[in-house]
């Protein structure tokens, strides 16, 4: 017997081991498999397939050992991962990297092993070499871990090539096992005095001896009688007493410790009990949705901001739990998910699960098992959610469905977990249902070519009034005063007027850092990233300048390094600036920021949103994250302090991600009765973008943009493909791209662009060239142009002995 197995890495295809005849009863699709690759490097691979018979080129090694009982995942999750790297152009072990838990991928750790033929460490080794043998000699094996500890050095490896060389020792991997289930220490009576008449002549021969070992008996019984079940810890906080007396009792044979698996993850208790009723227009949002589905798998929602999108999803996963099934519901970005989990447990209880990248390790895969088995429940994510190993899944929500987040950029599989999920619901036998109040270009094309359904909500939840958009024209309304160049005197009275009525304000500004970049005011010489090609922004709060591509921290930078003067002018503005003028402006108002620097925590986001939540922050400032899908009462106002760097960028989705933040923040105010305003401060204000968002005109938007696409042939018109080819030498990833044009274009029939450096041509170190690839939107060969790809990048990289270190990856789709 022979198999096919999936280890983590990017290889070409995957290989077949064979199974002995030991191991046979044992293997199955979906197990674990350690298995040896190369001499000594192990993994733990994936069963794919089971083959009857060996490949005619080469004799297979046998796999090493079956790590599991049951397998890890099902065939269903092989056949998605299958799909994703043929679409995406990766390969199966990257998306298998991508998708399983860390803790299940186990790793191969080194073991030093003494050469038993090995002479007696001698004179002619280093000190550290002697050190390093005579510890082996006498220990026979040090795990890479020991040999750190006793050497005390950075270069370990160094000492350690120098006695294989000697002959001394070799290396012996062996695989580690990671997950570890969370156990707690539970306490019982021991058998003898299980019964009463015995625990009664227990107490009463006690005597005056050991009387903290009393107390701590007599609140074990308590804790007993009232709570059933007694862990060391509520009975060490409870006595009042220590583990040294805990320890006697033990020592005595009355009490007895037993450890018991628990789950790492608080649990509430299953419940359905919907704490809202659907208005008529909901009712009729939802009933629709039902009719749609049984035309079309794929629904999208176009609801306005505040129209009450997220009871119509809670609604809609309830038959879907009933049936004994499990739903996806998926959101971009971690900030949402917070206040998202507080409203669906309030109606399904302990029916939400939750899995995104802040979870540990240990965690994830408790999550990981729990949808496995098939239970009923409620995913809520990110896009990682969706490579969760579903075995009933009839429903996948897709919130905010435009978001560009929902699209992985590194690693691979850079796959776009909107469009992954439509084809792992066809797979699924399930239905999908988008939603957003400003749709993306290629979803809202679809419904209107009747390929998804299209369901509309045009009025707010109980028919509250859209806020109304005042456009100030920044030109004439900012002052010469510094300040009034950030916050107009227009939106300075807004907001003195919302704070004076107790409301609530947000300010919306898009870049984050205190200054985007400083310059020398004698020679112009701005300070970038030595490993980047872009300036560097400055973090007032920290006092250092950061490049916000590579993450690189240098310290503030005093003197110019191109005239030796020491006058620097800070340029623009981001969030940290925003806050600290809002400080000055409005003293007495109680100030936040919302942005990456201010909430990296597990739980600072959702700390931040309670506290805005509960009216314990009057203004809050924030990037993107204030933006997506949040809800909160008690905001009249919203500023977007800078609607012209929304509308800058050389990208041809640049209108359509304009339109979806300003609509969205916008979307944030007036969410009650009182209604609310929105004040944009704009440069440009006969940008047609503007003009749509003043109106609430998405449909406006899309007739003018959809027709710019087709004339120009870009998605949703077209599909898109970008090549990219990296180094850290500028002309040799040049000339990689230009090879990989030439062999492209040889092997397919579609329009290629030259090869293009982007706007930031260096990242980490990295010099970057692109190719643009456009193919026919209905192209049925598409599937034969990605295997031209993958053929080409091939010979490339082999063409060329320096072409093999160049990087090159295909971003299938980009955003």
């Amino acid at each position: 017997m022979f198999v096919e197995v999936i280890i983590p890495l990017a290889l070409p295809k995957n290989y077949t081991w064979s199974v002995p005849d030991a191991l046979q009863s044992q293997v199955a699709i979906g197990k674990r498999v350690e298995v040896l690759l190369g001499k000594t490097k192990r993994y733990a691979g994936i069963i794919k397939k089971m083959l009857p018979t060996a490949p005619d080129s080469f004799i297979p090694k046998p796999i090493l050992q079956v790590l599991d009982e049951e397998p890890i995942l099902h065939a269903q999750q092989l056949a998605f991962w299958e799909w994703m790297a043929a679409y995406y152009i990766c390969t199966e072990g990257e998306v298998m990297q991508a998708a399983v838990p860390a803790n299940l991928k186990l790793s191969s750790e080194g073991i030093l092993c003494w050469n038993e033929s090995a002479p007696s460490p001698d004179a002619g080794l280093s000190d550290l070499e002697y050190l390093l043998a005579e510890a082996l000699e006498i220990k026979k094996t040090l795990k890479m871990s020991e040999v750190q500890e006793l050497l005390d050095v950075t270069d370990v490896y160094r000492v350690i090539k120098k006695l294989i060389e000697k002959d001394y020792c070799f290396i012996w991997e062996e695989l580690k096992q990671k997950y570890k289930p969370k156990t707690i220490q539970y306490l019982q009576l021991h058998a003898t005095y299980q019964q009463e008449e015995a625990l009664e002549k227990l107490l009463n021969e006690w005597g005056s001896a050991a009387p903290k070992q009393m107390e701590m008996l007599l609140a074990f019984l308590h804790l007993q009688q009232t709570e059933g079940e007694v862990t060391r810890t509520a009975l060490l906080e409870k006595s009042g007493a220590n583990a040294a007396q805990l320890k006697a009792l033990i020592d005595k044979g009355i009490l007895q410790p037993e450890r018991k698996i628990t789950s790492r993850i608080a649990t509430t208790p299953k419940k359905i009990q919907l704490p809202f009723t659907l208005t008529p227009v909901q009712q009729a949002a939802k009933e629709n949705i039902e009719t749609a589905f049984e035309k079309t798998p794929v629904c999208l929602l176009h609801g306005v901001t505040a129209s009450g999108k997220t009871e119509i999803y809670t609604t809609l996963t309830v038959p879907v739990l009933q049936r004994g099934a499990q739903v996806l519901y998926m959101l971009p970005e971690i900030a949402l998910t917070a206040q998202i989990i507080r409203r669906l447990q309030k109606s399904l209880g302990g029916y939400v699960w939750v899995y995104h990248s802040k979870f540990s390790a240990n965690e994830r895969v408790e999550i990981w098992n729990r949808v496995k088995s098939g239970e009923p429940i409620v995913v809520l994510g990110a896009r990682s959610a969706l490579l969760l190993p579903f075995q009933n899944l009839q429903l996948i929500i897709c919130d905010e469905e435009h978001d560009a987040s929902y699209k992985q950029q590194e690693p691979a599989p850079r796959y776009h977990a909107r469009d992954a999920a439509i084809y792992l619901a066809h797979q699924s036998n399930a239905k999908v249902l988008l939603g957003s109040a400003t749709p993306s270009m290629e979803s809202y094309y679809n419904a209107q070519q009747k390929k998804y359904s299209l369901i509309t909500l045009s009025e707010r939840y109980n028919n509250w009034a859209l806020p109304a958009i005042e456009i100030i024209d920044h030109k004439t309304q900012a002052a010469q005063v510094p300040a009034q160049r950030i916050i107009t005197p227009a939106l300075q009275e807004q907001i003195q007027l919302a704070l004076t009525h107790k409301q609530q304000v947000i300010l919306f500004q898009n870049r984050r850092g205190y200054s985007p970049y400083q310059i020398c005011s004698t020679c112009g010489w701005i300070p970038t990233c030595h490993q980047c090609n872009v300036s560097l922004t400055y973090h007032k709060f920290k006092h250092q300048l950061s490049c916000h591509y590579c993450g690189t921290q240098y310290p503030v930078v005093q003197t110019c390094a191109a005239c030796g003067m020491h006058d620097f002018n800070k340029k623009n503005f981001g969030t940290e600036k925003v806050e600290e003028l809002v400080n000055e402006l409005f003293p007495e108002a109680r100030v936040a920021r919302m942005d990456f620097d201010s909430v990296k925590g597990k739980y600072e986001h959702d700390t931040l949103i309670k506290l805005f939540e509960q009216h314990q922050i009057d203004i809050l400032i924030g990037t993107q994250m204030v933006v997506k899908g949040l809800h909160f009462d008690e905001v009249s106002l919203v500023g977007i302090i800078d609607a012209d760097g929304l509308m800058q960028f050389a990208d041809f989705r640049v209108n359509e991600r304009a339109f979806q933040l300003m609509e969205q923040v916008s979307g944030r105010a007036g969410r009650k009765e009182g209604g609310g305003k929105v004040l944009v401060q704009v440069h440009q204000l006969h940008h047609p973008v503007i003009g749509w968002v003043k109106e609430h005109d998405f449909t406006g938007f899309y007739e003018f943009e959809v027709a710019k696409r087709k004339q120009f042939g870009y998605p949703p018109f077209t599909r898109l493909i970008k090549l990219v080819c990296k180094h850290k030498e500028d002309a040799l990833a040049a000339d990689a791209a230009l090879a990989l044009q030439q062999t492209l274009e040889k092997k397919v029939g579609c329009w290629i662009s030259a090869p293009a450096q982007p706007p930031v041509n260096r990242v980490r170190n990295q010099y970057i060239w692109e190719l643009l690839l456009k193919l026919p939107k209905a192209s049925a060969d598409s599937q034969r142009i990605k295997q031209a790809i993958q053929e080409s990048i091939t010979l490339v990289q082999q063409s060329k002995t320096n072409f093999r270190s160049v990087r090159i990856f295909a971003d299938v789709d980009p955003v």
